[in-house]
């Protein structure tokens, strides 16, 4: 009956609103509800709204038949979503009716609230940590927000920050582009200077502007930052995904920036924006007393610079390279255009290639790591170019087929040659055909039954190199033998120097055999 009269409470509430002269967006701003159904309610005289509510209070629900199996689940599995409940009302039920899954959601609720049965939360357990040494530890962010300009427009831009965990002491940077590696390590050094050193350690989220894969835990990072992290000597700390927690002091200094700093101000232009943070570090953020410690991060400030190490202006070359993804297409876009790969490339969603600028014309793409180019492209004028390189379009699996077969027919037993063959070219996808033509020289020069010997020894131990291959055949010292021509080394004596009939030592195919079992 209490639900019932505060319904009418508002009903009468909105109508004197209304008289007042208020509009529909006022009232639903004010009461809380939908402007729909403000003006819905508005149409209705008092007593249309009294059947109303009777018509809602009696209607008979539509899954009431399935009550009781909700209610027993729900029972079982405190916490099933409604989404899930749908799925084995569907499955359990076939006579099941068709419903809106809004509609299954408003009856879950229902049954949870008749029988007492609400979710269980559970809490993630966290223990307060005690303040790191002076100079152990800094962690960094990134953070991005939308400002307001002059002329009333909307501007991106993104900034770095850095705070210090003992004293809390911070720094903030500014940019109005994306920031990559080489941006990033432009922030870090303006950080140390405004520091006057570095810590020892600095935690970081596993970015990609940082990280080019996390390897199962073995962190691989992008070369200008590995460059730079070697060169400057602070160790580095990188949270595992979904746990800020690790780093949850530079998480509330970026929300710190957001909400005091850049919360209705104006953008004039990058360098305005990073002399106004500077006073606002100086006059607040570092100033004024920090909520946890409750001491002032400049005082703190003034004895942690002392355990920091000392700080010397990077001056190594940063190359301009970054990591881009692989789309299942073999294209990855870059600055608004597309550029072709090999087919192939593509190894699913985490596939990554570097890119480099070369003399303002030439895209070269290399794997990840920066080590091996793939592919070479000549820069477009304007965006929304597609750069194919045509023979990133051929596929080239039926020539290489072929090499295998050619290859194969070389050796006595070809079945077996050719299941060698293929496993090279399992393992060596991008260099078969560099390894198929060292193969074929090599068996070109070598007699059939020492060669087949030689490839039936690489492919019961799971040899895939052909450098590896031709090893083992000069082993077996089985290369025909050609007249050697004798030349006096010394003809002033007319003798031939004693040095001149040493041997070289040469490996036994038992050698390779003795290696392979050790490992």
């Amino acid at each position: 009956m209490n639900v019932y009269l505060a319904k009418f409470m508002t009903y009468f509430e909105i109508h004197r609103m209304h008289r007042e002269g208020h509009s529909i967006s006022k009232i639903s701003e004010f009461l809380v509800l939908n402007r729909r159904t403000v003006s819905k309610y508005l149409s209705m005289s008092e007593a249309e709204y009294e059947e109303f509510l009777i018509k809602q209070t009696n209607r008979e629900k539509k899954l009431l038949p399935f009550e009781d199996f909700v209610r027993q689940r729900l029972e079982e599995f405190r916490n099933t979503p409604a989404a899930q409940m749908h799925d084995w009302l569907k499955e359990n039920h076939p006579d099941f009716p068709v419903v809106s899954q809004k509609t299954v959601f408003n009856f879950v609720s229902w049954v949870r609230k008749k029988h007492q049965l609400p979710a269980v939360k559970t809490e993630r357990q966290f223990q307060q940590l005690e303040e790191t040494p002076y100079g152990k530890q800094a962690q960094v962010d990134f953070g991005e927000y939308n400002m307001r300009t002059t002329t009333g427009t909307r501007v991106k831009v993104f900034f770095f920050t850095i705070v210090l965990s003992r004293s809390r002491f911070k720094y903030v940077w500014f940019t109005d582009r994306y920031f990559t590696s080489e941006l990033a390590i432009e922030a870090h050094e303006k950080a140390f200077e405004y520091l006057g050193g570095i810590p020892d350690e600095i935690v970081y989220d596993q970015d990609k502007v940082f990280v080019v894969s996390e390897n199962g835990g073995d962190i691989i990072l992008t070369n200008a930052f590995r460059r730079y992290t070697r060169a400057q000597c602070f160790d580095l700390y990188f949270c595992r995904k979904a746990d800020p927690q690790s780093k949850g002091k530079v998480e509330n200094v970026v929300k710190y920036v957001k909400q005091n700093f850049l919360y209705n101000r104006t953008y004039h232009n990058i360098e305005t924006l990073n002399d106004e943070v500077l006073g606002w570090l100086g006059r607040t953020a570092n100033s004024l007393p920090h909520g946890t410690t409750q001491k002032e991060p400049w005082a703190e400030f003034n004895i942690e610079r002392s355990f920091l190490k000392s700080y010397n202006a990077h001056v190594g070359p940063v190359t301009t390279m970054a990591t881009y993804t692989v789309r299942k297409d073999n294209v990855i876009s870059y600055k608004g255009n597309f550029y072709s790969l090999p087919l192939g490339t593509y190894k699913g969603k985490e596939t990554l290639v570097a890119v480099r600028v070369e003399d303002d014309a030439f895209l070269v793409i290399t794997d990840a790591l920066g080590e091996e180019q793939i592919c070479r492209h000549k820069i477009p004028v304007g965006r929304g170019n597609k750069v194919a390189n045509t023979d990133h379009k051929r596929d080239k699996s039926a020539a290489i087929g072929e090499m295998i077969a050619e290859v194969a027919a070389l050796f006595e037993q070809p079945e077996k040659a050719r299941e060698w063959l293929e496993m090279i070219k399992a393992d060596k996808p991008r260099y078969i055909r560099d390894q198929l033509i060292m193969i074929r020289q090599a068996a070109l020069q070598t007699a059939s039954a020492y060669l087949n010997k030689s490839m039936e020894y690489c492919l019961s131990h799971k040899i895939c190199s052909a450098a590896d291959f031709k090893s083992i055949l000069a082993s077996t010292e089985q290369f025909p033998k050609k007249e050697t021509k004798i030349v006096r080394l010394n003809p002033l004596s007319g003798e031939i120097p004693d040095k001149a009939h040493i041997q070289p030592q040469k490996s036994s195919i038992e050698d390779f055999e003795q290696i392979l079992k050790k490992s």
